[in-house]
């Protein structure tokens, strides 16, 4: 009688994962959520990062090494002397964001593979956007065109929207966690009261366009306004100088949160700002109403990707009017960004819509493992 089949699991890895910050934490944010990730379907992982201080209020624990599965590394330049010394060979580089593995760890490869140790799988984990190119360009083999690794193979991975992109990043129980959250509870962690109002989360950078929308929102309906630490706190607080009146929009200061946290205030809120890129992909899980405060670039870049990312989302066209307004596009009528919360509730069946889309994609990890698995 034959032996009934068995389930196999793919084998641990030892990750590298390398992270230069450039600027707003966003680059810090996507690379711990894509090392905890790893490290808890059961793969080693090093996270190489030049400014690691944000980790202590992002995910306490993780410079200490209290994270199971994942090691911290300082990358200094050059780096610290016997860093390399007794450190195994990754199966797997990921450089984030065009960033590269550092020299001093590029000739110590080389001198292994030289003694018969294999190239890692070296994938180049590019920026998110919903433009075509990144169908395109996803999976496409490259070669590092100098170094002590000069020609070694190398891959483009680029997360996105569509099945013929590498996804976005969702913990597998992320759903399950959603699903037995209790917003009364979180909000009394953080001294905020659960109201019948409704509520707004405020992640951004300096919109011209705040000022007014403060204003206009505080002569709509009651509504509590949860304000982020950093650059949207001082952003309100120059509006603020101008000497407008909020009306019943009240204004509530939040302390640094955990990226956990994070995800709790987003899913405590009936609409939320969100910048960058890692609040972007946590509001579409989400599922609330959002807007997204886009990167600017100075060439204007960025409004092809964002205009590609409403086409994709299907958005509504006063959901469009607002996301141009806050990203300094105009206007829609010239004087009136607020439409009315009457109005944002509507956003939610866009976003559930597309929320039921992705879920229905394979995660950005999944992906890399199956990808990693092949190459190698």
């Amino acid at each position: 009688m034959p032996a009934a089949p068995t389930s196999h699991r793919a084998p641990a890895l030892t990750w590298d994962v390398f992270c230069h910050v450039v600027d707003n934490l966003g680059d810090i944010g996507v690379c711990w959520r894509l090392c905890a990730d790893l490290a808890a379907r059961g793969h080693s992982v090093r996270l190489w990062i030049d400014a690691p201080d944000a980790l202590r209020w992002m995910a306490p624990g993780a410079l200490e090494g209290c994270i199971q599965g994942v090691c911290v590394l300082h990358w200094t330049t050059p780096l610290a002397p016997d860093l390399l010394a007794g450190l195994p060979l990754a199966d797997v580089w990921i450089e984030t964001f065009g960033c590269h593995p550092p020299p001093e760890l590029q000739e110590h490869r080389a001198s292994a593979i030289a003694a018969g140790a294999p190239l890692p799988a070296w994938i180049n984990l590019e920026y998110m956007s919903a433009e075509r190119y990144v169908e395109r360009s996803h999976r496409l083999p490259s070669r590092v065109s100098g170094g002590p690794l000069r020609g070694a193979g190398q891959w483009f991975f680029y997360p996105g929207f569509t099945p013929a992109t590498g996804g976005l990043l969702r913990e597998p129980d992320l759903t399950a966690r959603q699903t037995a959250f209790d917003a009364r509870v979180w909000l009394a962690s953080q001294g905020l009261r659960h109201t019948d109002r409704p509520r707004a989360s405020l992640f951004c950078y300096e919109p011209a366009a705040l000022p007014m929308l403060l204003q206009q929102v505080g002569g709509d309906a009651p509504s509590d306004w949860l304000v982020t630490t950093g650059r949207a706190n001082e952003a309100v607080d120059a509006a603020l100088a101008q000497g407008l009146d909020t009306g019943r929009a009240a204004l509530h200061r939040l302390p640094r949160l955990t990226q956990r946290d994070y995800d709790h205030l987003l899913w405590s809120c009936d609409l939320n700002f969100v910048r960058g890129e890692d609040s972007l992909v946590r509001t579409l899980w989400a599922g609330q109403p959002f807007v997204w405060h886009i990167y600017p670039q100075h060439d204007n870049a960025h409004h092809a990707k964002l205009e590609a990312f409403l086409d994709w989302l299907q958005a509504p066209p006063s959901l469009r009017e607002f996301h141009r307004a806050w990203n300094g596009m105009g206007l829609p009528d010239g004087s009136t960004i607020w439409p009315g919360w009457a109005v944002v509730h509507g956003w939610r069946t866009c976003v559930q819509a597309a929320r039921a889309r992705l879920l229905a994609q394979p995660d950005l990890t999944t992906q890399l493992l199956r990808f990693v698995a092949e190459k190698r």
